[in-house]
């Protein structure tokens, strides 16, 4: 599975996360180049 996160703030930075911990493809995009970073 694929899910796409727009937004690294708090909410989709940890949602992403969390998905990727089972296994799922995560991609994370946001304006701020240093939130998708880290």
């Amino acid at each position: 599975m694929r899910v796409a996160m727009i937004g690294a703030g708090y909410v989709g930075l940890v949602s992403g996360a969390c998905f990727a911990e089972f296994g799922v493809d995560v991609c994370v995009v946001d304006t701020e180049a240093s939130k998708v970073e880290a």
